[in-house]
């Protein structure tokens, strides 16, 4: 049996990636195989495909850091074929296959059952941004977060991770403000929940080490200065949850919020979070989440596309996207 997959390559230093026919047993180690029908294209995959950064540890490799599918055959006890499973992070797209491919083969204790409001394809128009937006949530409610403390603060929020945290975040009663560099957005943003709509510019320069408090907590996509000043305009006993360095890895801020209003500084990890912990969000996911606020938001593309999708991320301060593969085809999200 052949599967199509697309494939990276690496040969003299220079990468391509390139529609191509495997057999079966390249598919990867695992105990489970997984008909692909859905992945996604997020930045990190297009950092991958692109070369920009060094995420596949070895070649040729099949790329995509999550994708939703069913079980064709298991050597597992605890799924069987037939069921509905998807997998985000854990070592896909770096030394595994991912799930730009008909089909995958995982170990059994990477893969989460797709809960059942979901189709598969909405839990990949959900995907890692959607499943981060949720662990941010989690963080701020771990810290004590609720609605009447306070507004909350999202950035990059007309990305993958800003637009689906917007959508929980008010759901659960929270008054959230978004924040982002697409003002023209700002009917979509109030759609999924904004009550308020703050330009990117209002953060994303160097600023003071403390300033007026001004929302109770945040989600942070963004990093470096915008960061530092989220931090800065934090309420006392605040707790701003970060999961993101769009506009920079460096965090050139100040200790003084943290030992002068109690702030927290939750980091959010999405590749490595325990299984007991995934399940926990896709269970809040199908509780808190109106997946039908994402279907505007959706396309298709065909698998040979994915490359010059994803190339598409670097244009224009471009996405965190809602992508997927399934049976040659993959959807993404607007940009951020």
């Amino acid at each position: 049996m052949t599967v199509q997959a697309l494939l990276a390559n690496k040969i003299e230093g220079s990468q391509s990636t390139k529609l191509v026919d495997l057999n079966a047993h390249d598919l990867g180690k695992g105990d489970v195989t997984v008909a692909v029908q859905w992945s996604t294209i997020n930045y990190k995959d297009a950092l991958a495909l692109s070369d920009r950064a060094p995420i596949m540890q070895g070649y040729p490799l099949i790329g995509s850091i999550d994708f939703a599918g069913i079980v064709e055959t298991s050597d597992s006890p605890v799924f069987k074929p037939g069921e509905r499973v998807l997998v985000i992070g854990w070592e896909l797209s770096q030394p595994h296959n991912g799930g730009y491919a008909q089909r995958v083969r995982v170990p059994a204790d990477w893969l989460i059952p797709v809960p059942e409001v979901f189709s598969t394809r909405e839990a990949m128009a959900i995907g890692t941004a959607g499943y981060t937006a949720m662990l941010c949530v989690l963080a701020l409610e771990h810290g004590g977060l609720t609605p009447d403390r306070g507004d909350i603060l999202v950035t990059g929020a007309n990305g993958g991770v800003g637009s689906i945290a917007i959508s929980i975040l008010s759901a659960l009663g929270c008054r959230v403000l978004a924040s982002t560099g697409r003002i023209s957005e700002t009917a979509y943003l109030t759609s999924l929940g904004a009550a308020e709509i703050l330009d990117r510019a209002e953060l994303s320069a160097p600023g003071k080490s403390i300033a007026p408090e001004r929302w109770a907590g945040a989600i942070d996509s963004v990093g470096s200065h915008t960061l530092a000043n989220v931090l800065a305009q934090t309420k006392y006993g605040g707790v701003v949850a970060a999961c993101g360095l769009a506009q920079g890895r460096d965090l050139p801020a100040s200790v003084a919020p943290f030992i002068l209003r109690n702030i927290t500084l939750a980091g959010m990890d999405s590749v490595d979070t325990p299984k007991s912990v995934r399940l926990a969000a896709w269970s809040r996911l199908a509780r808190d989440l109106n997946s039908a606020k994402l279907a505007s938001t959706v396309t298709e593309v065909a698998l040979p596309e994915v490359p010059d999708q994803a190339e598409l991320q670097f244009r224009n301060g471009a996405m965190s996207r809602f992508a997927g593969i399934g049976a040659g085809a993959a959807t993404s999200g607007r940009q951020g």
